[in-house]
């Protein structure tokens, strides 16, 4: 009998101790339905996001497009990041198509500085160009299809619009 009334006696105190629990829970269930159905919906959306996006990456095959970029070449201590270059680019591509007005030396030098920055975004994201070992017409041939490769990367570079004409002094 002695068993029995300590028993109850355990039960009734945790009866006591818990009732402030139960009156909280009863109180605010509304909440926290309706935050576990928010927490249910919010993985629903992120796992159907990552099964689109799983699917987009197999139906344009992402794998293929980045199997020969080199990964370790980002992790290098003195690399510029891709963004601050492809902003030099726009610049000095800026600059380039508008150097009808200034002086041969400096528009060499325009074209020189963008060629190296040109060389450096096909470096980063493992693009192959020629544009150091050629010159001339070639030269300009290899800047145009290194342009249309970083276009095609999602650098947008400015072009020489149909309305932009270049003054030959």
């Amino acid at each position: 009998m002695g068993v029995g009334r300590g028993l109850l006696l355990v039960v009734a105190i945790l009866a006591v101790c818990c009732l402030p629990a139960a009156f909280a829970l009863i109180f605010c269930a509304d909440e926290i339905i309706d935050r576990v159905a928010c927490r249910w919906a919010e993985w629903r959306e992120q796992r159907r996001e990552r099964c689109t996006i799983a699917r987009l990456d197999r139906a344009i095959e992402a794998d293929a497009l980045t199997r020969d970029v080199d990964l370790t070449e980002f992790d290098r201590a003195g690399r510029r990041p891709l963004e601050q270059l492809a902003a030099d680019l726009r610049r000095l591509g800026g600059h380039r198509l508008a150097a009808a007005d200034r002086s041969v030396v400096w528009h060499g030098a325009v074209i020189d500085a963008y060629d190296e920055r040109l060389r450096a975004a096909c470096g980063a994201l493992g693009i192959p160009e020629h544009l150091a070992e050629l010159d001339g017409v070639d030269r300009e041939i290899e800047r145009v299809r290194v342009e249309g490769l970083l276009h095609a990367a999602g650098i947008a570079l400015p072009t020489a619009r149909p309305g932009d004409r270049q003054r030959h002094r």
